[in-house]
């Protein structure tokens, strides 16, 4: 079976096959659709963008490489061809032929192979990536899918049963594992603590209400997607500045005029927070008093419904130094040291060498001639030497 690319104007022969497509399984690839938010479009993207960026590192991808994300129940897909793979994020219990595989690792997956999941039990997203990555159309420099507007992925929605996934060549290895220390730390207890950053409206919330945010858990609802996260939680009180105030920014405290909305923006849509993630809006008549920083988006990614928020407010240097850091984190530097290079080591031995002659072969036939024409004088050139061992 083979399918036409009009993007790179070539037949594909490496595929999978959606045999079950799961609760919403997206191809997303990073950092999103950047620089579209004047047109309305969002970045969209993995939410949880450090475990999908090493799901590529594990099949050395380029970190842009598209990918799937998979939320709460994962796909069952069936492939053509040989291919390396890796699931990482939340663990939704993968199988191979029903057999148990591991996730954080490349896994090696024959043709005909059924690549098999189900719901998540610690996290809420996996992500799966293939080596060579997932070749679909391109749309405004993304192939990230945003299905309300119906761009990206394959025909701007997640995927469907009985659709085929084009893939890049493989180029990859089984056997490769993340470190440790590099996974993302998921939470098993439904509590979150997620760090924010004051603005930019946080002049139109008082003292007592900004106290009342940061102390409080909040919970979030199960009508949030990748739009936004609704919280649940205690009543706002406000400043001055939204009480007594013009009359185009609307009669509720929490309304403003019509303003930019960064990515991340904690909307307060009268009493109710709503958290602006990837497929947020780009703007609207809402107060944003605090905003999560990229680098805290994983969280919101692996959180379920019913999880508690507490918010952790950090300045803005603190948050671009855990972007730096995790962006650090993200790259081949958290590949594991392999067992056989590891033995290889301990192998092999080096000897120490103190000095080293150096021998001149010309000199040495010079010698030779003359200490010949020597023994043609004493008359020694047909004497006989025998060497006992």
């Amino acid at each position: 079976m083979a399918i036409y690319n009009r993007q790179n104007k070539e037949v594909l022969i490496n595929m999978v096959e959606v045999i079950k497509k799961g609760l919403e399984t997206s191809i997303q690839d990073y950092p999103g659709r950047i620089g579209s938010l004047n047109q309305g479009f969002p970045p969209s993207g993995p939410m949880d963008s450090w475990s999908f960026r090493l799901a590529n590192v594990l099949v050395e991808n380029k970190q842009e490489a598209a990918a799937l994300e998979c939320q709460f129940m994962g796909p069952c897909l069936k492939f053509n061809s040989n291919r390396i793979i890796a699931i990482t994020g939340a663990n939704m219990s993968p199988k191979l032929d029903g057999n148990p595989i591991p996730l954080w690792e490349s896994i090696e997956v024959k043709a005909d192979q059924v690549l098999e999941m189900e719901f998540a039990t610690i996290g809420a997203r996996s992500y799966i990536a293939f080596s060579g990555g997932i070749i679909s159309e391109s749309w405004l420099g993304s192939r990230s899918t945003f299905h309300k507007a119906g761009v990206g992925g394959i025909e701007g929605k997640a995927i469907q049963e009985g659709q085929v996934i084009p893939l890049g060549k493989s180029n990859s290895v089984a056997g490769r594992k993340i470190k440790n220390s590099s996974m993302p730390i998921m939470s098993t207890d439904k509590k979150w603590a997620i760090e924010v950053v004051r603005g930019p409206n946080d002049d139109w919330v008082d003292e007592k209400g900004h106290k009342m945010f940061l102390s409080s858990e909040w919970k979030l609802q199960a009508k949030s997607d990748r739009t936004g996260y609704r919280l649940d939680g205690p009543e706002w009180s406000f400043a001055e500045k939204a009480t007594r105030k013009g009359l185009e920014h609307g009669s509720n405290p929490s309304n403003i005029i019509d303003q930019g909305y960064p990515v991340g923006a904690i909307n307060l849509a009268g009493q109710t927070p709503i958290i602006l993630v990837n497929d947020g809006p780009s703007m609207g008549g809402f107060i944003v008093p605090y905003t999560v920083p990229s680098a805290s988006f994983w969280k919101l990614g692996q959180a379920k419904p019913g999880d508690g928020f507490n918010f952790r407010e950090v300045s803005i240097e603190v948050a671009q130094s855990l972007r730096n850091e995790q962006n650090s984190i993200c790259n081949e530097l958290s590949i594991e040291a392999s067992t056989e290079k590891n033995i290889l080591k301990e192998t092999v031995k080096t000897k120490k060498i103190d000095h080293i002659k150096v021998k001149d072969f010309g000199k040495e036939k010079e010698k030779d001639k003359i200490r010949d024409k020597l023994m043609e004088k004493k008359g020694l050139e047909k004497m006989k030497v025998r060497f006992f061992n």
